[in-house]
């Protein structure tokens, strides 16, 4: 019944910030297939996203970080807790929501579980429901709910997007940064949806490669710089609407498609 209104906001300047959590070069290899990571670094209150095409390791260096897969070489140096969202949503079956989300919330059922979590992710009505009568967004909703829950130095969420609408998204976006800042966390989050890493993100990490064959992924860069790499990558301009201010897929050799591909702006930013 309301308009969905997307803000502006320009790419967020480098900063020095103290650093959380630094990793080698890393590299996996999983039967035919081959990743190496470069070395990176996230910094403390940080949101980095990482993207690229399927099948080019993001959920396998994800796994890695959380301690679920163990690297050939290199891999994370530092202990740190990590509250990891997988990209298969796994609920444990049976019982009901409030049941769920008491195994890692001491009260759900508080004031302040409620306005911070529940209300944002629209789980207030749900609590009585049995987990297996959930639809995909609920579930999502509710994993994403149990992973910013715990008390976490780095929160690291795999296509939490998926089977959300885009208000429910962009919601999403607005809880983890909230979450994040009043830790003093970070964030690494792992999408397709480009307007929730435009919204979300301060720097990106891009996997390139070929699909289940080799991915490689690069050192985390600035925003603008990662989804023009990215992007143009995979063949693909954006713009943005200076309607809505919502990023926007050009047609394939549009007008302005091409004018941004002649000046190597995949990524189009105000």
């Amino acid at each position: 019944d309301e308009p969905v209104k997307f803000e502006v906001r320009a790419p967020t300047k480098e900063k020095e910030r103290t650093p959380l959590l630094e990793f080698p070069k890393t590299k996996k290899k999983l039967g035919d297939f081959d990743l190496t990571v470069e070395s990176g670094k996230l910094a403390q209150e940080e949101q980095l996203g990482m993207f690229g095409a399927n099948a080019l390791g993001k959920s396998t260096f994800a796994k890695i970080l959380a301690g679920k897969l163990e690297a050939d070489e290199g891999g994370p140096e530092e202990e740190i807790d990590i509250s990891y969202k997988p990209q298969k949503i796994e609920t444990g079956g049976n019982g009901r929501v409030i049941d769920f989300l008491s195994k890692t919330v001491k009260n759900p059922y508080s004031n302040e579980f409620k306005n911070q979590i529940l209300h944002p992710l629209g789980l207030e009505d749900l609590l009585e429901n049995d987990v297996s009568n959930l639809s995909g967004g609920e579930r999502q909703r509710l994993a994403i709910a149990v992973c910013l829950s715990k008390d976490a130095d780095v929160y690291l969420l795999d296509e939490p997007s998926a089977y959300l609408d885009v208000d429910q998204r962009l919601s999403v976006a607005k809880l983890i940064q909230s979450v994040t800042s009043r830790n003093e966390a970070s964030s690494m989050v792992i999408d397709h949806d480009i307007l929730f890493l435009d919204y979300l993100s301060e720097r990106g990490m891009v996997f390139l490669g070929e699909p289940g064959e080799q991915g490689k992924a690069l050192n985390p860069e600035g925003l603008e710089t990662s989804f023009n790499k990215f992007l143009e990558d995979v063949g693909v301009t954006f713009r943005r609407d200076p309607q809505t201010g919502r990023p926007r897929a050009n047609k394939p050799e549009s007008v302005k498609d091409r004018e941004q591909k002649d000046n190597g702006n995949y990524y189009y930013v105000d």
